[in-house]
């Protein structure tokens, strides 16, 4: 399944960026991404984050909730808060379900939320639809 888009009048590759600091669930989530034709950017904390959102300028983003350094709800803050990249779409994709975490999440705007575990069928049916609105 090749997901595409129209940018500056070519045609490019959605380009991801990964956050989550559990190494293997990042090397299964990119390679079954990679098998639907997505780019994938990692990062291990939400700092890194932060500046790989700035600098590589993603499609939309992956997000866990607890990472070392800065965690993802203040990852998904510090996003919302620059131009370059308040409007980049976020799927937080975390163990934690309770409904508060889910508020909090969506304070900051988010095209969904997934809990761990999850299917990644579902993962790409959720990114497609959020890179679609």
């Amino acid at each position: 399944m090749l997901k595409l888009f129209k940018s500056k009048g070519k045609t490019a590759r959605v380009r991801i960026l990964l956050v989550d600091d559990e190494p293997d669930l990042v090397e299964t989530i990119q390679c079954r991404l990679e098998a639907n034709s997505f780019d994938v950017i990692t990062a291990s904390d939400g700092q890194e984050g932060l500046e790989k959102a700035a600098k590589e300028n993603p499609d939309i983003i992956l997000l866990d909730t607890n990472m070392p350094v800065m965690n993802g709800r203040e990852m998904l803050e510090q996003l919302r808060k620059h131009p370059d990249t308040k409007d980049i779409p976020v799927i937080m994709c975390t163990a934690l379900c309770e409904a508060q975490d889910i508020a909090a999440a969506s304070v900051y705007g988010i095209a969904d939320y997934v809990t761990k575990p999850f299917d990644c069928t579902e993962l790409v049916e959720k990114i497609t639809n959020a890179l679609n609105k």
